[in-house]
């Protein structure tokens, strides 16, 4: 791993100004509580990751001669966060109870240990040639000296009461190893303990952190569990590499420079597009106000550091598996969505649309009636003569074709194809959606029905015939069956438009006086007699003709 930091050529310290902590902690402020207990706790993080990392290595490998100084350093590290949680207690904060000098005290004894084991380590470990244990010893012993540091200037006063003053001269670097990098940054490999770098496939994940040490001992970690990982120094790094690739789960520290953690949660929850991405939050800061605000903001964890490796890793496990679930149901509701289309489609070539909807919302039993309507058949002429010249499979291939060509001439017009018996094809207009001009829509579609015929026998180069009838006035319509349903309409209007159609000339549209009288300023037709209508008196019949020209 690379580092954009790097230490001053003269080996000092960059300074960062205290100053704000200390009078944060006069005025009892949580916030400045939180970011003091942060930044104590930062390079104890350091020393119990690093030393953690050592040790497993060590196991590993077999090199088991630094494994003793290497439990005592994170004893020691150990040892060191529970005086720094015990000393910066939110209660000892509301009762002004924050003793400086005493954690000063209190942290000497197991810091120097710590130091001493670190740097006595450090030279058997270069003395031995072991350069990648070396690299993460100088590591340890640059977080605590950096510890060290913090803490005799934090402990600049005896003990802070409520409102009073304290000395606050010549803190400017007191916390300035916090920024300070690693003495040898770089990405330490799996062949440097002899050990295969072939990656283990699994979940990509993001590690935002500002300390490149954190950053480096994440990454290891991650690696060592067989992650994919890719890492951001900062808040607006990391959500250009979000925008760009394609996550599992983002590791996200608070505490960060430019863009904090916060800022960059409540960024990617605002964004549809990665919103659906876990967001575990991986701090020093460890105040329960953050821990609320973060958790609200989206975030699915909170881990503060120094954080368990077992606890890491169950956190990141079960986040994964809460993300594949997920990603199973949402999935599963995309195939699901996929067949409601599919099967919402094929309702709608049994049913019209509104009847489809009304059965969707649990309605049964569908029965309408309509005072207006133009109901239409259309009849192939000599259809068993033509069905006997050739196969079976021929006669319903070309049957489809034409009867297809009628399903688009029904959609176009918004007429409602009914159903189809045998050859014949039935139509209605102003059912089960009321509109006035019924007849002039099938009028319309019939001249369409009567041109896609010609085209048809042009294509195939055949003769074949169709009759058109039309009729309108009132009808029944509703739902049959209750497994194979179907919508059907019934009365004299569709008795007599049959009889029309029966009683009609081949490549003619007849009709009844009923449409004639509504179509009469529009159309011209031509009177074609009496026919007999079964149940029914006799009744004039005309042909439509052309349209009329427009005045």
């Amino acid at each position: 791993m690379s580092s954009d930091q790097s230490s001053p050529s003269d080996g000092s310290i960059p300074p960062v100004n205290l100053t704000p902590l200390l009078k944060a902690l006069q005025t009892r402020d949580h916030e400045g509580l939180s970011k003091l207990r942060h930044a104590l706790r930062t390079p104890l993080n350091q020393i119990i990751g690093y030393s953690e990392l050592l040790m497993e290595t060590a196991e590993e490998t077999g090199t088991t001669s630094l494994i003793p100084e290497l439990k005592r350093i994170h004893s020691g590290g150990a040892e060191l966060l529970a005086l720094i949680n015990d000393a910066l207690a939110a209660w000892k904060i509301e009762a002004g109870k924050v003793d400086f000098a005493a954690l000063r005290e209190n942290l000497r004894t197991p810091l120097s240990a710590v130091i001493t084991l670190t740097s006595e380590s450090l030279a058997k470990a270069r003395t031995a040639g072991q350069a990648a244990i070396a690299k993460d010893l100088e590591k340890i012993l640059l977080a605590a000296q950096n510890l060290l540091s913090l803490s005799e200037n934090t402990a600049a006063t005896e003990q802070v009461e409520p409102g009073s003053a304290s000395p606050l001269d010549d803190t400017s670097s007191a916390i300035a190893a916090l920024n300070a990098p690693p003495l040898h940054p770089g990405k330490v490999t799996p062949e440097d303990f002899g050990l295969s770098s072939q990656p283990m496939p699994n979940a990509r994940i993001l590690a935002v952190d500002d300390d490149a040490m954190n950053r480096d001992m994440l990454l290891r970690r991650l690696d060592k569990l067989g992650y994919d990982v890719t890492e951001a120094a900062t808040g607006r790094e990391a959500l250009a590499k979000v925008k760009d690739g394609n996550f599992d789960l983002i590791l996200l520290d608070i505490l960060m420079p430019d863009l904090d953690g916060f800022q960059t949660l409540e960024f990617i929850k605002a964004d549809p597009r990665h919103k659906h991405i876990p967001v575990i939050m991986l701090t020093a800061l460890d105040d329960v106000d953050s821990t609320v605000r973060c958790i609200e903001a989206g975030a699915e964890d909170y881990v503060p550091k120094p954080f368990s490796p077992v606890i890491l890793r169950a956190r990141i496990t079960a986040t994964l598996e809460k993300k594949r679930l997920r990603d199973q149901e949402q999935a599963f509701l995309a195939q699901l969505q996929i067949e409601r289309t599919k099967s919402e489609r094929l309702l709608l070539n049994v049913l019209p649309k509104a009847i489809a909807e009304r059965l969707k919302a649990g309605q049964r039993t569908i029965v309408d009636s309509f005072i207006d309507s133009t109901v239409l058949f259309a009849d192939i002429v000599g259809f068993t003569r033509i069905a006997a010249k050739q196969s079976p499979q021929r006669t319903v291939q070309l049957l489809n074709e034409i009867f297809s060509s009628f399903d688009r001439i029904a959609e176009q017009h918004e007429v409602e194809k009914i159903k189809t018996i045998g050859d014949a094809y039935m139509m209605v207009s102003g059912v089960p959606i009321i509109r006035n001009d019924h007849a002039e829509v099938c009028a319309a579609a019939a001249f369409e029905i009567l041109e896609a015929v010609r085209a048809f026998n042009r294509r195939h180069s055949l003769d074949w015939a169709i009759r058109v009838g039309m009729n309108s006035g009132p009808v029944v319509a509703g739902i049959i069956g209750t497994k194979k349903f179907a919508y059907d309409l019934w009365g004299d209007t569709v008795n007599i438009a049959s009889r029309m159609e029966s009683h009609g000339q081949p490549g003619h549209v007849q009709v009844s006086e009923v449409t004639k009288n509504l179509l009469s300023d529009k159309y011209d037709f031509q009177p074609m007699g009496v026919i007999d209508i079964k149940h029914s008196a006799p009744m004039p019949t005309y042909l439509l003709l052309q349209r009329k020209p427009a005045k």
